[in-house]
């Protein structure tokens, strides 16, 4: 384990209460989870060793250990973009540091764009695959062996009994959950009309700017990962008007509820 890695561990295991047990990442306009988390520990990011502050609309900055129900939980409330500028060994830094907590579970949420006309914006849907297309990799470089293997596999990137659990949960809180392909690409601009139709046509029903760099990294440290992604905005496949934030962040809400009883009742039944 490198040297930052170590450094973090020994700061966090003097801050947090208990070992968590399972590890959230709260995307854009998504933080409002952290509000049921009851004994909290909130560590600003700015104040952990090798962490830097996020630059991302609506992400807190915080990691917060407490607990959800019954489970133990460490949330990192926003991430790292790689937009942001940073290299990728700082994107995933949250997965390692949950890695070297020894949490092996992980549940990943993100704001997306909708490339496919039956997930309206405010639609809650379950990740079941994943196309890079940031034109890099976050296990680039040279390989620790502690950290995981060189070549990982990524037959099944989202566990496949999380997912099941998550469906059956969503039919009990009557509300539908999709399923789909996120498509990541490294922004910050908004895609034009002529990729979102390509990357329709690759497959992906999603595109947006996270996840996948943190999924490769959590499954090279064998997590079992479960991804849900809310369509914050019908891509321009499907209209000629510009997106903002604020649409974003507004369509993002509307989702709220249902994600929070699904994340809620998950951690219930893992």
């Amino acid at each position: 384990m490198n040297e930052q890695l170590t450094t973090i561990k020994n700061y966090l295991e003097q801050k947090m209460p208990f070992k968590p047990e399972v590890g959230i990442i709260l995307g854009t306009g998504l933080n409002d989870l952290v509000d049921f988390i009851t004994e909290p520990t909130i560590i600003p990011y700015r104040e952990i060793p090798g962490f830097m502050q996020t630059t991302a609309p609506s992400h807190a900055g915080n990691l917060v250990f407490g607990k959800l129900g019954n489970a133990k939980v460490a949330v990192m409330q926003g991430r790292f973009h790689f937009y942001e500028g940073h290299p990728m060994s700082k994107v995933i830094l949250t997965v390692r540091t949950f890695q070297i907590l020894g949490i092996e579970t992980l549940i990943v949420t993100n704001a997306a764009g909708s490339l496919n006309e039956d997930f309206k914006p405010g639609s809650l849907v379950l990740l079941e695959d994943h196309i890079n297309f940031m034109g890099t990799n976050p296990l680039i470089g040279a390989n620790d062996p502690e950290l995981g293997e060189r070549f990982p596999s990524m037959n099944e990137p989202y566990d496949h009994e999380l997912r099941r659990k998550a469906f059956e949960i969503a039919e009990r809180l009557g509300f539908k959950l999709h399923s789909g392909v996120y498509m990541a690409v490294s922004g910050p601009s908004m895609e034009t009309r002529a990729e979102c139709k390509a990357f329709a046509m690759l497959g992906a029903d999603l595109v947006g700017m996270s996840t996948v760099p943190e999924v490769i990294t959590a499954r090279q440290a064998g997590m079992r990962v479960l991804a849900i992604s809310v369509a914050t905005n019908m891509s321009n496949i499907f209209h000629s008007e510009a997106h903002s934030q604020e649409e974003i962040n507004q369509n993002a809400g509307k989702a709220k509820q249902n994600l929070q009883g699904l994340i809620m009742q998950i951690l219930q039944e893992i």
